[in-house]
């Protein structure tokens, strides 16, 4: 076969694709299982953060997280249950847009709805130093311990903004991102939604 025919042009390609598709497939059966835990842990870890729970690597967190948490009730939206420090925490996963996609959060709180216990940034596309500082210790740690009256917090952006962490448990708002309107308002959304959807979970107890 001439290897200038359109025969052999056409052979060498779907050989070279189906070797490439093998390869691919069995790297993916070789990987799953790591890529399974490593999943898992991420999730663990996101949610003990969230609630205030110390660990130290994959075991402890499994640990921990096995004999503090419960699955919520909610089916297929990702939330659980916990007891922590003998006091009642609902936490849930919950996802909305930013400025450039999809910022999905882990937030806890008491099932009422009025006092986060924290949250933390499971994923975001901000722009990074801007609204990509959505996910940075001094910004989510304004909601650890933050009243949220009615199941909300109020977000101070834009021209409001410090642009520096409330340090005021009580008053029920938080500062956002200098230079990040958009993106601190969204997340302010976001974490209203969550506090809805605990307040949701915490009635059904």
């Amino acid at each position: 076969m001439k290897k200038d025919s359109m025969l052999y042009v056409v052979l060498f390609t779907f050989v070279v694709c189906a070797v490439f598709t093998l390869v691919l497939a069995i790297a993916n059966e070789g990987t799953k299982d790591l890529v399974a835990a490593n999943a898992e842990f991420a999730t663990q870890s996101a949610v003990l953060g969230a609630l205030g729970v110390p660990f130290d690597g994959k075991a402890d967190a499994a640990a921990r997280f096995a004999g503090a948490v419960s699955p919520g009730p909610d089916g297929p939206r990702r939330s659980w249950t916990a007891r922590v420090d003998g006091a009642d925490y609902v936490a849930v996963e919950q996802a909305g847009p930013g400025l450039w996609g999809t910022i999905t959060v882990i937030l806890a709180a008491t099932p009422d709805g009025e006092r986060v216990r924290g949250v933390r940034v499971v994923s975001q596309n901000e722009t990074p130093g801007l609204g990509g500082r959505v996910a940075e210790p001094w910004f989510i740690g304004q909601y650890e311990g933050e009243r949220s009256p009615g199941g909300r917090v109020g977000m101070r952006a834009g021209a409001e903004s410090s642009g520096a962490a409330d340090p005021d448990k009580e008053n029920g708002r938080v500062d956002g991102v200098s230079g990040a309107t958009r993106t601190s308002q969204s997340f302010a959304a976001i974490v209203d939604a969550a506090l809805a959807r605990v307040k949701e979970i915490g009635g059904e107890r």
